[in-house]
């Protein structure tokens, strides 16, 4: 009638650290997206050196609007969950990513006569929204994997975030600064 087990305390469940790429991982996949060359090559190094400069989500990162570049952007205003806006800073190599970008991202736009592609930062003619999805990004990402000699598994969007962070508390940033880069609420996350 009674369960013995009862006052037997059962095993936690340990949580697994989330995937990241080293540093030298990352420099790699961002010498090889440099390397293909072209437009989409461009966009491509980009979006690494963005995502990677300043851990936004792959939604925030695509769904940027164009008015977010404005003329020497050090810092971006990002919209996240629940509406929350923060301020994060882009890197010098972001800064020159996007700035080669721009000279290019018309190239993305092509003859928008409703004006739905023309307002994004990282605008796809092939998008029913106007801008590149998330998941092109991720495909974009396997791609590259790939091409990089790495196993294409390994690499996704979020693993890029993990790796910013990663990085950045490995290098002495104060986890602070790095929950509210992040737009994290909770510290724990």
């Amino acid at each position: 009638k009674e369960d013995p087990t009862t006052s037997i305390e059962s095993p936690k469940q340990t949580r697994t650290l989330p995937k990241t790429l080293t540093e030298g991982e990352v420099s790699h996949l961002i010498k090889t997206a440099f390397g293909m060359g072209g437009a989409n090559s461009v966009r491509l190094v980009c979006l690494l050196e963005m995502l990677y400069s300043t851990g936004l989500r792959v939604s925030e990162l695509v769904g940027l609007p164009i008015s977010s570049a404005g003329d020497n952007a050090q810092f971006l205003i990002v919209s996240g969950k629940g509406g929350r806006e923060r301020m994060v800073p882009l890197s010098e190599p972001a800064q020159k990513a996007l700035t080669n970008y721009l000279k290019i991202r018309q190239q993305f736009v092509g003859s928008d006569d409703n004006g739905t592609r023309a307002q994004w930062l990282f605008p796809s003619k092939t998008s029913v929204i106007g801008h590149l999805t998330r998941q092109r990004f991720a495909q974009l990402l396997k791609e590259l994997a790939k091409e990089a000699d790495m196993p294409a598994d390994k690499v996704s969007p979020h693993v890029m975030r993990h790796a910013f962070a990663t990085h950045l508390l490995k290098n002495g940033a104060d986890l602070r600064a790095v929950q509210k880069m992040l737009g994290h609420a909770d510290i724990a996350t």
